[in-house]
């Protein structure tokens, strides 16, 4: 081509004719600046009219004949190109038209960009106008070639996706079978469906994470890659992005969508019922965890590949595709984190810290970029901020200890349901104890100074809340049993409640975090209130049986014992009738504390009767014997009232 221009051209315009073409071909064929020298060199030796002088001689700006040879190359260039464009048919649907068009916009590159050095040249500048709307046209089409193999690639592997609900089987949708198909490797970890003729979507369990997704086929991605190159080359890269993450941006919402989780805003999070939000949170965190340890790898490595060589338009092009749907996973997990703060919610935003706080290593590891920073960023701060809703139900907790009024007393001196509440709620709560832990290092009880000059170096955050949640139950437990009119009856109150709170924390984790100390402490107050308990009401009824001076008068001692006896039987069946409806739950330390009333009362009053027994005017008012008031009091704390008299 070159041997015939240049003839073709001795003839028509002379030397000076020659030697401008000779220029333009040592630029067209040098790659750069020493092979152009070469080719000029070679050019020299074949003819005396090419010696370097005359070759390196510069021409004038205003002469025209600056810009002939580029005039007759973007003609011929112009006519490929503007075939091309003007195609109503898909150029990639032949291998040959894809080529050839390349190739086009390869040779218009490199004109452009050796013609660019004389573009202070009017003619010149003229002509690299037209070259550049060459180069626009080419780009437009470029562009929707590349759309069109995207949407075309994804469409072919639409069958091929697992991607369902995730309710109706209650496994992850996906499918990590390899594509045997698949022979130039790009495949290797997609997801395939069965069948010879057609796919067939199925639904199988991950049983881990590490699967790769490719949505397109490998050839696909290598041509996608060779578009880009192109674009990037023009300075159409951000364009080329642009119509990447759009087709990709796509496949992300509609994976999400499949997995059953709902676009929602801030506002509509907020104000679902909690038990519709329960399940909502349950297909989040399914969400979550395919999105950061499935979609969003699979989703970079596909950039990479398409991009390939351009680091900077990868990432930016990774960025966009995974935005929004990051932001849609983010905004849920900040809506729930600034919602209420009901203790009641503790569970599941422990469920949604613990899988954002898994999940961090998959965020830096895949939004490493300059580009993604603000997704990690926010990743981060969203997860702090549900530490701070954590904290903030152990608040609520403890208001809602606070304000529980002393109003009606339980009957019986039983439990209360602030402390059946309050015991099983930290005993559920402990189970994630490595997370709470977590949270409170943040120091929220350091500004709480609950115990002071108390020295607490050697216990944990999470401890000392524990701790400082049990002295409020305590206080407020104390408060109610002031209610009770019966000393008696408050401290059996105390001792059920008591109970209850020392054998829930010796048989969960709280015993751990409590320490024996705290155990022995508290179980040394439930003793406490047994004694306060027998001073409180059997004490009387045993004071009546006192041996004093009287009774050693032979005169006195008759009337002195059945006077005592006849008060000793009426205090007695009125403690029975007044305690019959008290209960003791716990049936260990109901049997403790009848030993403990009969082995107080039962020793007194037998030897009462020993020692008047065999006065006849006193044994006709005996009315129980020695094992009848045992039987009477075994018959107290079960709550029925069968211990209110004689049967």
């Amino acid at each position: 081509m070159y041997t015939i221009l240049v003839t073709h051209t001795m003839a028509e315009s002379g030397e000076e004719k020659l030697l401008a073409v000779a220029r333009h071909i040592a630029k067209t064929l040098g790659h750069n600046d020493s092979m152009a020298d070469d080719i000029l060199q070679i050019f020299s030796n074949f003819d005396g009219r090419f010696s370097r002088e005359k070759l390196s001689d510069k021409v004038s700006d205003d002469d025209p004949r600056s810009c002939a040879a580029l005039e007759h190359s973007l003609k011929s260039l112009g006519s490929q190109i503007s075939q091309y464009v003007a195609a109503e048919h898909p150029i990639w649907a032949d291998s040959a038209d894809s080529t050839a068009f390349l190739d086009a916009i390869d040779e218009l590159l490199a004109t452009v960009r050796d013609w660019n050095r004389m573009a202070g040249d009017k003619s010149v500048s003229a002509c690299l106008v037209r070259a550049d709307d060459f180069l626009q046209q080419a780009m437009f089409r470029l562009e929707e070639e590349f759309r069109s193999l995207m949407e075309r690639g994804g469409e072919a592997f639409e069958g091929s996706r697992g991607f369902g609900n995730g309710e109706s089987t209650g496994n992850y949708p996906f499918d990590s079978e390899e594509d045997e198909d698949d022979d130039e490797g790009g495949g290797g970890g997609g997801i395939v469906g069965n069948g010879e003729d057609h796919h067939i979507p199925v639904a199988h369990p991950v049983s881990d994470y590490d699967i790769v997704i490719d949505a397109l086929p490998s050839g696909t991605i290598n041509d996608l890659h060779e578009i880009a190159k192109r674009m990037v080359a023009a300075g159409f890269g951000k364009e080329c992005s642009h119509v990447y993450s759009s087709c990709r941006r796509e496949f992300l919402e509609e994976s999400l969508s499949r997995l059953g989780l709902q676009k929602l805003s801030i506002e509509e999070v907020q104000k679902m019922a909690w038990s519709d939000l329960e399940d909502e949170i349950e297909r989040w965190i399914k969400a979550a965890n395919v999105a950061l340890r499935i979609l969003f790898p699979s989703e970079r490595r596909l950039c990479d590949r398409v991009f390939f060589g351009f680091s900077s338009a990868a990432d930016l092009s990774f960025m966009e595709v995974c935005r929004g749907s990051t932001t849609q996973l983010l905004n849920f997990a900040d809506a729930v984190a600034i919602g209420s703060r009901s203790p009641e919610r503790l569970f599941k935003i422990l469920d949604i810290f613990e899988t954002l706080r898994d999940l961090m290593p998959e965020f830096e590891a895949v939004f490493s970029d300059k580009y993604c920073m603000f997704l990690r960023n926010e990743a981060v701060t969203i997860w702090k901020r549900l530490g701070e809703a954590i904290r903030g139900i152990f608040m609520e907790l403890e208001n809602l200890i606070r304000r529980d009024p002393a109003k009606a007393p339980v009957p019986g001196g039983g439990l209360h349901p602030i402390t059946r509440y309050v015991m099983n709620y930290l005993r559920a709560a402990c189970r994630s104890r490595e997370t709470l832990e977590q949270v409170f290092e943040e120091g929220i009880v350091s500004a709480k100074d609950y115990r002071q000059g108390e020295d607490r170096s050697s216990s944990t955050s999470l401890s000392v809340q524990m701790a400082w949640v049990m002295e409020l139950l305590e206080s407020n437990l104390e408060a109610k049993s002031k209610i009770y009119r019966d000393p008696a009856l408050c401290s059996v109150f105390m001792m059920n409640n008591g109970r209850y709170v020392v054998q829930k924390v010796k048989d969960s984790e709280l015993g751990s975090l409590l320490g024996d100390d705290w155990i022995r402490k508290h179980t040394a107050k439930v003793r406490q209130y047994l004694g306060n308990y027998q001073r409180s009401s059997w004490n009387k009824v045993q004071g009546v049986l006192k041996l004093d001076n009287s009774l050693l008068a032979p005169n006195l001692a008759a009337r002195t014992a059945r006077e005592k006896l006849r008060s000793f039987n009426m205090q007695f069946e009125e403690t029975l009738k007044v305690q019959s409806t008290w209960v003791i739950f716990d049936e260990q330390l109901r049997e403790e504390l009848r030993i403990y009333v009969a082995g107080n009362l039962l020793p007194a009053y037998r030897n009462f009767l020993e020692r008047f027994q065999s006065v006849a005017e006193v044994g006709r008012h005996i009315k129980y014997s020695v094992e009848e008031i045992k039987g009477r009091i075994n018959e107290l704390f079960r709550g029925g009232g069968s211990a209110g008299g004689r049967k």
